[in-house]
């Protein structure tokens, strides 16, 4: 039964329901990332009980990175498959888990605090996909998708300097301030999450143009995967350097930006991340007017393309002292999204609509952050493990890498969707 507010939703017009949908995903995600990332910006230094080669910040980020990707490895199924009256409920629920584990990090020995941080990050992984299971399928998904993307390049800033100045301004304990600042967001993040659960679903035009979405279960995954499989390979591969690059920006940026001299400002976090939101969202948005689902689909792989060149082009500029060090970070931030944030919005919903298969975005979307997770982690043991480099040096050649990797991946997967699978007659391109 639909509430009154969504029947008055449903009766104001696509454009209010795009905008109401909006604040509300945006809202909820944005909060969800203070119980993710505000860990991060403690340095742990005075751990004096940690004995291992491992260094005890690298360890909690790779802990808390192992239970998200293993959270977006359950995704594949549960989120996929779950019904759409049951995801409000279910994000409430995961964010109160995870602050139950942040708590833990902040009372239990030294040794536990590691398994707390995989405990705290384990049922996060799958709030995305509720979060856009509201969204996609619409006519303006375009919007809400980047929008909602949007959530994540400014919220981790913005978490981590609230995180930074309870320490620095408020005095709360380093091992307490992920727990404090989860707290400080959840009012907000459970007024967010009912608004969502008001939100009308597509109607018929939405599904006319975007096809139905509908829990996707192993028969319909399996015929995904058949119709595109080389393509969903070649893709997956390049979003595993990206989320690896992205994620060693962002857990690490502490370490960096005090490498580049701006150690003792914690509104950096903050400040460096908006020029990016200014700059990748009416990009996305426009996308909505490419209203041929194949022809989007293609014109993403063009995105991730050119995010791979603005990382290499940026960091060669750098180098030669072109650009200030915060103009650098910002330029591979929005390079880095340029190709990140398709994959996790409008790349899965287009090209769902495009094959014509029945189903769901989160499936696609799952499988590429279980891969992407699992390359995160694997970067951070290189780090620790296997090249002794400064934080900053590893960092720019990490740049000039993922830029090569992430082109030539992203275009093979382009002629192998324009060549292989979008000139057949079973493509949906409306």
């Amino acid at each position: 039964m639909t509430s009154g507010l969504t029947r008055s939703l449903s009766r104001a017009g696509n454009i209010w329901v795009a905008v109401y949908a909006l604040t509300a995903a945006f809202l909820t995600y944005f909060c969800m990332y203070a119980f993710r990332k505000p860990f991060t910006v403690g340095t742990y230094v005075d751990i004096g009980d940690w004995h291992f080669a491992v260094d005890f910040k690298i360890t909690v980020v790779i802990a808390q990175v192992i239970g998200y990707a293993l959270s977006k490895l359950i995704g594949i199924k549960v989120v996929s498959e779950a019904p759409p009256q049951n995801r409000a409920l279910m994000i409430i629920a995961f964010v109160l888990a995870s602050l139950v584990g942040l708590i833990l990090f902040a009372v239990l020995p030294t040794g536990f605090k590691v398994v707390a941080i995989f405990l705290s990050g384990l049922p996060l992984g799958m709030i995305w996909g509720l979060v856009f299971g509201f969204l996609e399928g619409r006519r303006t998904s375009e919007w809400l998708g980047a929008g909602l993307c949007i959530s994540f390049i400014v919220s981790s800033g913005v978490v981590k300097s609230v995180g930074k100045a309870l320490t620095v301004d408020y005095g709360v304990p380093e091992l307490w301030m992920p727990a404090a600042t989860g707290a400080l967001f959840f009012p907000l993040l459970a007024l967010s999450v009912w608004m969502l659960s008001q939100t009308p679903p597509p109607d018929a035009q939405d599904q006319a143009e975007r096809m139905a979405r509908q829990p996707m279960f192993h028969a319909e995954r399996k015929a995904f995967w058949a119709r595109a499989g080389l393509g969903l390979v070649l893709l997956i591969m390049a979003y595993v350097v990206l989320t690896a690059l992205r994620d060693f920006r962002d857990n690490f940026a502490v370490e960096l930006w005090d490498s580049l001299g701006y150690g003792d400002e914690p509104a950096i976090f903050s400040l460096s991340e908006l020029p990016i939101a200014a700059f990748i969202l009416p990009l996305f948005g426009l996308s909505a007017l490419i209203r041929n689902n194949a022809h989007s689909v293609l014109f993403y792989h063009a995105m991730i393309i050119a995010g791979a060149v603005l990382i290499a082009a940026a960091t060669l500029a750098w180098q030669a002292n072109l650009l200030s060090p915060l103009w650098w970070m910002i330029a591979v931030g929005a390079g880095v999204y340029l190709g990140y944030i398709p994959y996790n919005a409008v790349l899965a919903d287009r090209l769902t609509a495009a094959l014509g298969l029945p189903g769901n975005a989160a499936f696609f979307m799952y499988m590429a952050d279980t891969s992407g997770y699992g390359g995160s982690v694997a970067l951070m043991l290189l780090k620790n493990f296997g090249l002794s480099l400064s934080w900053l040096t590893f960092f720019t050649w990490l740049c000039y890498i993922s830029a090569a990797i992430v082109g030539v991946t992203a275009a093979l997967s382009m002629l192998y969707f324009h060549l292989k699978v979008f000139k057949t007659p079973y493509s949906r391109t409306i």
